[in-house]
């Protein structure tokens, strides 16, 4: 019965040591996982936007899609008012006929001097080659006119400069739209990328090409990304620029300091097709320091896997003649 009560207790004992050794381990991995691990609730879905303004002013007069419509690099937005800039092309066009006129005139002028020889002054002559360079110089001129409203009427089509999304809301007829004013905005589909905000205290885990898993808020399945980069500097909230250019540096500071957040950018190696991604989305992301770590070392077991195959070279001797009839 004693002998029973001691493996009894002896049990007990060590059930006990076991489930406190399973929860120190478990404890020790949560606390390494959210005090030390290289990951942040503090990510955003970013993405290039291309903020659409005409080159020229004037009317709009045909809108060709719709709000938040997804756009073809190329594809006509809206067009501006042609008419005006009609008119120019047309002016532009007969200045460059009569001053054309004008040259051709001058050059015939120039021609007859010559042949009459020594029957025109010198200075009748040099006249008429100056009217000549004149008359060129001003037909160039006209002819950049003329290509200037050539581009100034091509300009009045407005066309997407990137494949992506109209954002929020598309033009409308009968506005009027300034040169140079930002009218429409387009998000660039192919730049969409996810920017983590670590602490400062989390990067010494944190390396370029480490892969990277991402959760958007909202959505059951993670995203596949590697770090791409890692911003050089951040801003300095307690030194400002002085007029004199000399430091500005804040005497009072706060004694408990914050970890700073530095910005991490996250490529995307997988995205699925009926993912939505949208700018500004909310997303954890977690380098996984695992997979880097056994990549590692499956690279240093090859290596040395390679070294131990190689056969040992410039052995000579009683020894490599004995190790020679030992491997046969």
């Amino acid at each position: 019965m004693n002998v029973k009560k001691t493996w009894f207790s002896a049990g007990q004992i060590l059930l006990t040591l076991i489930v406190v050794v399973v929860a120190a381990l478990v404890l020790w991995r949560i606390v390494n996982y959210y005090m030390f691990s290289p990951w942040t609730r503090d990510g955003r879905v970013r993405a290039d936007v291309i903020q659409v303004a005409p080159d020229v002013g004037g009317l709009i007069t045909r809108v060709d899609v719709a709000d938040n419509q997804q756009v073809k690099q190329g594809q006509v937005l809206f067009v501006i008012d042609q008419a005006r800039y009609s008119l120019a092309l047309r002016l532009a066009e007969a200045t460059l006929e009569q001053r054309k006129a004008t040259l051709a005139q001058a050059k015939r002028e120039y021609a007859r001097n010559i042949a009459l020889g020594n029957l025109v002054a010198a200075e009748t002559l040099e006249e008429s080659r100056t009217r000549v360079d004149q008359g060129e110089a001003a037909a160039a001129d006209a002819q950049v006119q003329v290509d200037t409203a050539k581009l100034n009427l091509q300009r009045t089509t407005i066309v997407s400069p990137v494949d992506g999304y109209l954002n929020d809301r598309a033009p409308r007829v009968g506005e009027y739209v300034t040169a140079g004013r930002a009218v429409v905005a387009v998000v660039d589909m192919h730049s969409f990328r996810v920017d983590g905000y670590f602490e400062e205290t989390r990067l010494h885990g944190i390396q370029i090409g480490q892969p990277v898993e991402i959760t958007v808020m909202g959505e059951t399945r993670p995203l596949r990304g590697h770090v791409q980069s890692i911003v050089a500097a951040i801003e300095d909230r307690d030194r400002q620029a002085a007029p004199n250019l000399l430091p500005n540096v804040n005497p009072a500071f706060s004694w408990v300091r914050l970890a700073q957040r530095i910005p991490v950018r996250v490529a995307l190696d997988e995205v699925p097709d009926d993912f939505r991604m949208i700018a500004g989305r909310t997303a954890t992301v977690a380098v996984r320091t695992e997979a880097n770590n056994d990549r590692q070392a499956a690279h240093a077991n090859n290596a040395s896997g390679a070294v131990a195959s190689q056969p040992a070279t410039g052995a000579s001797g009683p020894a490599a003649s004995q190790a020679a009839g030992a491997s046969q």
